[in-house]
């Protein structure tokens, strides 16, 4: 059974990216680009995992990271967010996610930390 990642950013290259990287180590991705469109796909896709990006149009990744954290349902799926802001981890893992990745980010780290909350 694979494990299911749902990923966040309004970047298409980084989506694209992070959609082939993950897909390649065998986990089923879901991408999206829209902030409204994770909720929904949360309860649907029902992701292991859910990656997100700090820092796009409408709710931020910190937000939609404390919807999920704060649903009873699927308050213990671990979120990683993505963000640009160097030296601002803090503040981030204040929203409630498991681990934060800088931008630009390493592939290797990035498939690393998702190994490590999924497993």
């Amino acid at each position: 059974m694979l494990k299911r990642v749902l990923v966040l950013d309004d970047n298409q290259d980084i989506l694209e990216i992070v959609h082939e990287a993950l897909s390649y180590e065998q986990f089923e991705v879901k991408s999206v680009s829209e902030s409204n469109q994770v909720m929904p796909l949360v309860k649907e896709f029902n992701p292991d995992l859910v990656i997100l990006d700090y820092r796009v149009a409408g709710e931020n990744g910190g937000e939609i990271c404390m919807q999920i954290k704060s649903h009873p349902e699927f308050n213990d799926i671990p979120v990683i967010i993505f963000s640009a802001y160097i030296n601002r981890d803090e503040e981030i893992l204040a929203y409630g996610c498991d681990a934060v990745i800088n931008k630009p980010f390493d592939l290797v780290e990035l498939i690393e930390k998702v190994n490590n909350l999924i497993y």
